[in-house]
């Protein structure tokens, strides 16, 4: 998560300030490619939304920066309802940034539903004039059946490989909590080489 005017205000600059971070991230992804994973993309979802908040270090041992509000709950929705590969931008966020000197581009999605919040009409941040981003293009649904059927298959040649190199199932352990008794975790299984494909 990222904030823009906390903790000195700065106008209409943070929408401004988001958007083009948030073009300059997706951008990168569409060229960046795993080390460990050549050919399978990267896809994420960004979410925007612009509104009040508060926030404040919270914490002794371990201070952190925290923000609250329902402007927080609402740029995590706009993120978890949006798809692969696009900026999903609110209203608010949209009204803003047309009250500023940059010409941002986008197209209406479309009414959203968001829990908590019912639905709002929503859009897709695609670029700002003047301005040359690199975006990749959006997957198409086949596109994303397709890579959850190669993923499908990789993670069952990773289990081959490991099932090879000596990795075992036990019995499943049950591992109860010293306060209340109940179930914490499960370990379902172990290796006696440990080695990660995935």
């Amino acid at each position: 998560m990222v904030v823009s005017g906390l903790p000195n205000r700065n106008g209409n600059r943070h929408a401004v300030d988001i958007s083009r971070m948030a073009l300059d991230i997706l951008s990168f992804m569409g060229t960046f490619e795993l080390r460990h994973l050549p050919g399978l993309p990267v896809w994420i979802r960004i979410g925007v939304h612009s509104g009040p908040c508060a926030a404040g270090v919270v914490g002794i041992k371990m201070p952190r920066y925290c923000l609250f509000g329902d402007t927080v709950n609402t740029a995590s929705r706009m993120e978890s309802t949006g798809l692969p590969l696009r900026i999903h931008v609110s209203k608010s966020t949209v009204s803003i940034l047309k009250r500023t000197d940059c010409e941002f581009q986008y197209e209406v999605r479309g009414e959203t539903y968001l829990k908590g919040k019912g639905t709002e009409t929503t859009y897709w941040l695609t670029g700002e004039t003047d301005h040359k981003y690199n975006l990749p293009v959006p997957p198409t649904v086949e596109n994303q059946q397709h890579l959850q059927s190669y993923f499908s298959d990789m993670i069952k040649e990773s289990l081959k490989k490991r099932e090879a190199e000596g990795f075992s199932d036990r019995p499943l352990t049950r591992v109860a909590s010293y306060r209340s008794g109940t179930l914490e975790y499960l370990q379902i299984s172990t290796s006696v080489r440990p080695s990660t494909y995935l």
